[in-house]
């Protein structure tokens, strides 16, 4: 039997809802494809997120353990990864962030000549400004003057900009309809500035994936299936995946019961985020089912360079919670970009990720030098164990860079068929694991408040430095032998096979990448023919 006269579940199976495969399913179900989305993690209303990152069952995503929440923590031997699980991806859980990269980015030697990037995604970071409300931060916070007194201290006020985000301001508290696509789009309330955006937003303010191309698409015909865990991907007949494939799910977390089911579709867009599609890749090339992917699957992993801190402040001294998640950044040097970051007043579990700031070393020396710090400061040192209130008086660095380092995921197969993935430091350009800049401006911030600065516990402990926006490992090349898809996305040695999420961001933008996803998503779906013109052939 012919692809053309096999009955096909769907025309399209996206297999994740992030800021790639909403984008997907909007484009492909305008198109006229009957669309899948396969998502693992739950649905949640606005009125269903955590209340506080206390509520564990809905903060935290360890669904072996009955936490079925946002909020996933990878840990790896070279980076500590933080991501989002739940329909609609990292949208839920992310600070609303969307600036566009950097020029640096656009001309990195790994796409650089397969096309003007530049002037390709320009009319696509448009799109996705427009459906996703862009608008800087419109008011001033406690928040705000901190950073700009940083700024101020190391020169470079000048650079002070307040936030890109995709948030409704409106009346805060006042619930309107749709302000965004003439009526067509869910209703929206004002922001009320409680800062807990990455705790999930219960006021509907933020403007989620739920909110506007995954509204859409599921209005178009895109069916959403959550708590679904896609664990292969198999080519029917032909082996270049010509003839369609079928795609085996189950529930995650199951540890017996776990309620497998099977779909086929013409077409697939991996979508899982970088994590989760290095790993699925990982598995069906390991595994024999997808075995043509390239075998630079893995490579160039980018953790935006980034290195993540904070200060506490006295008691009363001022109120930075009472803002966005992100409302403004500085740039300490050409390379180098540095966001004030709050959970609001009830993140306050965030404060077990950190301990004592410690400086500069290696695996060895870092937890010797914090064991020193522990030793001169007993005190402070004690105040970091005790979270109650924690969230509302800290202010967290988000240090982010453009520099060109890496590191590399390498798949490794299990005692039970299953693969693992471990981490491998590029030899000549390594991630940083401390970034001087952001060390000495929370020195100083925690000194002129008479606050206490902070690490996070692996960076300090370990060496191991935490990212909140793990890209690459499937990026764009220009044939399999540079890298795992070209510039429309589409997966080397497979047809009707796309990536579109981070995994196929081929350098550190050092900015929040959401946006940049969110533009070469649409770029490759518009290379995508209609329905109907691919029926006329």
């Amino acid at each position: 039997m012919s692809a053309g006269e096999r009955h096909f579940d769907y025309d399209w199976l996206v297999i994740g809802s992030g800021f790639g495969g909403s984008v997907s399913a909007l484009r492909l179900a305008e198109k006229g494809y009957r669309v899948g989305v396969l998502e693992q993690g739950k649905r949640y209303l606005d009125k269903e997120y955590a209340a506080t990152t206390w509520q564990l069952r809905r903060w935290l995503w360890a669904p072996a353990l009955g936490l079925r929440g946002i909020f996933r923590l990878t840990p790896f031997k070279d980076a500590f990864i933080a991501s989002g699980t739940a329909v609609g991806g990292g949208s839920t859980v992310y600070a609303n962030t969307l600036y566009r990269a950097s020029p640096e980015f656009f001309s990195n030697p790994q796409w650089h000549g397969i096309e003007d990037w530049a002037a390709a995604l320009a009319p696509h970071y448009d799109t996705a400004e427009r459906m996703l409300g862009v608008q800087e931060v419109p008011r001033d916070s406690d928040g705000q003057q901190l950073l700009k007194e940083v700024g101020r201290e190391f020169g470079v006020e000048h650079t002070f900009t307040r936030t890109p985000v995709g948030v409704y301001f409106g009346k805060p508290g006042t619930t309107v309809p749709d302000p965004y696509f003439g009526g067509e789009g869910p209703e929206r309330t004002g922001c009320t500035f409680c800062g807990a955006c990455m705790v999930g937003c219960r006021e509907g303010a933020k403007n989620t994936l739920l909110k506007n191309y995954l509204w859409f698409a599921e209005k178009r015909g895109a069916e959403v299936l959550p708590e679904r865990e896609v664990v292969d991907i198999r080519p029917i007949g032909a082996e270049d995946g010509s003839e369609g494939y079928v795609v085996t799910t189950q529930r995650p977390g199951a540890w017996f019961r776990n309620a497998r089911r099977t779909f086929t579709a013409r077409g697939i867009v991996m979508s899982a985020g970088a994590l989760g599609t290095n790993r699925l890749l990982a598995k069906c090339k390991l595994g024999g089912s997808l075995p043509r992917i390239s075998d630079c699957l893995g490579h160039l992993v980018r953790t935006n360079s980034e290195s993540i801190l904070a200060v506490t402040l006295p008691e009363g001294m001022a109120r930075p919670w009472n803002d966005v998640a992100i409302s403004s950044s500085i740039h300490t040097s050409h390379d180098t970009h540095i966001e004030f970051v709050t959970y609001g007043k009830h993140g306050d579990t965030m404060a077990l990720l950190y301990t004592l700031l410690t400086g500069k070393g290696g695996r060895m020396t870092r937890p010797l030098k914090w064991l020193g710090n522990v030793l001169r400061h007993p005190l402070t040192f004690l105040r970091t164990l005790w979270p109650v209130g924690w969230s509302r008086r800290t202010v967290i660095f988000l240090v982010m860079q453009t520099l060109d380092n890496a590191i590399a995921f390498r798949a490794r197969r299990g005692l039970f068929g299953g693969v693992s993935l471990t981490t491998e430091q590029d030899p000549e350009k390594p991630n940083p694991t401390f970034i001087e800049a952001g060390n000495r401006a929370a020195e100083w911030l925690a000194q002129k408040t008479g606050g206490y600065a902070q690490s996070m516990v692996l960076e300090a402990w370990a060496n191991i430095p935490t990212t909140a926006h793990i890209l690459g490992g499937a990026v764009v090349g220009r044939d399999a032998s540079s890298g795992v898809v070209d510039g429309g996305g589409r997966l080397f040695g497979y047809s009707n096979f796309l990536v579109c999420d981070g995994s196929t961001v081929p350098a550190n933008p050092g900015v929040n990448p959401s946006l940049t996803i969110t533009a070469m998503s649409e770029y490759a779906m518009s290379q995508v023919p209609t329905h109907a013109s691919v029926n006329a052939h």
